[in-house]
């Protein structure tokens, strides 16, 4: 574990220069438009796109999730391509591979092209998403990041609210191809000149940092942490719980509807889950002051346990019902920015798109899998109360990993540094 960040801090903000404040206006508008129209879109055009085209749903969102499997391999090379050249060029590039693969999949004349071009958007969304903004936010911000990834996930949440309707709006006086090519210029427009102006300051590379007092003089091993008990064990218990939180999310609704409640008082949940990520995500940076990454990690995770199984049991009164998918959001908007800073907390900031791109590889291909996954375990616990409650389990599956990680790290030595980095 590292050590706390108190002592260091006052000498670290002031050896760092200020970061210009067009980086996060820029990284928090386009992660809006990135998400967006990469991500919230195609639930909202679903409908049409399978009434005009006789494909499949099954064919039409397995595509989507093939690629988001996609976007969690590509964001192994991504992480590397970002410490050694940063994320100006890699985030312009993936604007422009994103403007491409939404043109694709408006323009797709069958079902493999339209498969094709998801597979080209999971690429995409590996360079324009949070893993790349995380980084960027994490190097430059130094001491200063949670507060930064406070406001760029804060940011990030908004997306669905300003797209899906927005998307919805386009769909009334377009068809759904051109709708897409419309959200295609739209993020040619907004992402591409953003990315490629604004994310100018200068990126440390693969250099190690300066001996001023920052967190670390000299960069860790990569290899050894990535094959580090610890390494794994983070990976396995984030790659839990972003399954158990994500497939709750696209479950939600199912969950009320089949307890009687209507479909709008469902959606209103649902709606009420996602507002409460905003909360825990403002919660998180003084949580983050009065916590060590352990035990900050399992509060988060077993939290979302405890709220998982307290949807799975509370069905009435809708009252108790909304607070409770309150929390259970809030452990959501919480989780996301632990997923941000657990490398950091940890082994630093050195080396960190590649640390973070590998660690969160199996989280990234959990939740790609988690509309089948879920289907499949309430069909094999017998209903979506049940599933909830399985979810539940495995949250806390995560939160005794994490709380094993930390006690094991204690014992163990730091990961050795290699001088050739």
């Amino acid at each position: 574990m590292r050590a706390n960040e108190s002592d260091t801090e006052p000498l670290e903000r002031a050896a760092r220069p200020r970061v210009p404040g067009r980086v996060l206006v820029a990284l928090c508008a386009t992660q809006i438009t990135s998400w967006g129209v990469l991500f919230y879109a195609l639930p909202v055009l679903l409908a049409d796109i399978t009434a005009d085209t006789g494909w499949s749903t099954a064919a039409v969102m397995g595509a989507f999730s093939l690629g988001l499997a996609t976007s969690a391999l590509a964001g192994i090379g991504v992480g590397h391509l970002l410490d050694r050249r940063g994320p100006r060029l890699v985030m312009t590039a993936g604007s422009v591979t994103a403007v491409v693969a939404v043109a694709g999949v408006a323009t797709a004349p069958n079902l493999w092209w339209f498969t094709a071009a998801w597979v080209l958007s999971g690429i995409a969304q590996a360079a324009v998403l949070y893993k790349p903004a995380f980084a960027a936010i994490t190097v430059w911000y130094g001491p200063r990041r949670v507060r930064a990834l406070t406001i760029l996930t804060l940011a990030g949440g908004l997306a669905s609210t300003v797209y899906a309707p927005f998307t919805a709006f386009l769909a009334g006086r377009f068809d759904w191809r051109g709708s897409y090519l419309v959200l295609a210029a739209i993020l040619a427009v907004l992402t591409i000149p953003a990315h490629a102006v604004a994310l100018d300051p200068p990126w440390p590379g693969h250099r190690p940092p300066d001996a001023t007092g920052k967190e670390r003089t000299t960069p860790l091993d990569r290899r050894a942490v990535i094959a580090s008990p610890a390494f794994i064990a983070l990976a396995a218990a984030i790659a839990l719980g972003a399954f158990a939180m994500g497939t709750s999310n696209l479950y939600l609704v199912p969950l009320m509807t089949g307890r009687g409640m209507d479909t709008t008082t469902a959606a209103w949940a649902l709606g009420l889950c996602g507002a409460g990520q905003l909360l825990g995500r403002v919660a998180y940076a003084p949580i983050a002051a009065r916590t060590g990454p352990t035990a900050r990690a399992v509060a988060i995770i077993g939290a979302g346990a405890a709220m998982l199984l307290a949807t799975a049991l509370i069905a009435g009164p809708v009252a108790l019902v909304f607070a409770t998918v309150i929390v259970l959001g809030a452990t959501r908007g919480a989780f996301t920015l632990l997923d941000a800073t657990v490398i950091t907390d940890r082994w630093g900031p050195h080396g960190y798109g590649t640390l973070h791109g590998i660690l969160t590889a199996p989280a990234t291909i959990a939740v790609a899998l988690s509309p089948w996954a879920g289907a499949q375990l309430a069909a094999l616990t017998g209903g979506n109360a049940p599933m909830f409650a399985l979810l539940a389990g495995l949250t806390a599956v995560a939160a005794v990993i994490v709380l094993a990680e930390g006690s094991g790290a204690r014992r163990r030595p730091t990961p050795p540094v290699d001088p050739t980095a």
